[in-house]
């Protein structure tokens, strides 16, 4: 299937065995499950570490976590950017250039932190 055409029908062959495979673990599915599963009690029930439910089923979440998730994604892919950076510095040519660059990114990401700091952000109450 060297041909123009042998292409393309090696990718309905595989788009025909990839529905194949899906149609098939459907009906696989519908075939062997039960019609009406047996519902024991207490299956629907919130799970409180084995103590009945106490309150509604609705809580609010504080903003706070997401703030402290959102800075721990900053600071993981600064990391991700210092380490390739680490390695690139000894290399001949990227002398000073690199450190540059690299300062104005970590006075970006410092002056982030730093306005957090000041906002009073980081302060866990």
């Amino acid at each position: 299937m060297d041909s123009y055409l042998g292409s393309y029908a090696t990718l309905g062959l595989l788009l025909l065995a990839g529905f194949l495979v899906f149609a098939g673990a459907f009906s696989a599915n519908r075939l062997l499950s039960p019609a009406s599963p047996a519902e024991p009690a207490g299956k629907r029930e919130a799970y409180e570490c084995g103590v009945d439910p106490v309150g509604g089923d609705w809580a609010q979440a504080q903003i706070r976590y997401y703030v402290y998730a959102y800075l721990y994604v900053l600071f993981a892919v600064e990391s991700v950017f210092l380490f390739p950076w680490a390695v690139v510095f000894d290399r001949p040519g990227f002398g000073m250039t690199t450190v540059v660059e690299m300062a104005i990114f970590v006075a970006v990401l410092a002056l982030g932190i730093l306005y957090a700091w000041r906002k009073r952000i980081l302060r866990w109450t």
